[in-house]
């Protein structure tokens, strides 16, 4: 980027600021949502959540078919509309 160029477009610098920092958080998301560790972990609070009678049946098995098909590699399913139990160790 030449001197000029550099001047002109300095305004922009906020923008492109925050579209980086956009990427990252999307690239960090992306790979925490990914990693199997974390999806088993998913798994067995929602386990937890229905053993304890905090979600019922079909809810658990909507979420329980999401989580399995990300960790399969499979495109997910629609996402439940109920937020799932946080992971634990979160509370």
């Amino acid at each position: 980027m030449g001197l000029i160029t550099g001047l002109l477009t300095l305004p922009l610098a906020p923008a492109r600021g925050v579209a980086w920092i956009a990427d990252r958080l999307e690239e960090t998301a992306e790979r925490e949502t990914a990693d199997p560790a974390v999806l088993r972990a998913r798994l067995a609070a929602l386990n937890r959540a229905l053993d304890e009678g905090e979600i019922d049946q079909e809810r658990f098995e909507l979420e329980e078919e999401r989580l399995l098909d990300v960790l399969e590699g499979r495109p997910p399913g629609p996402a439940p509309t109920h937020p799932a139990p946080p992971p634990p160790g979160s509370h």
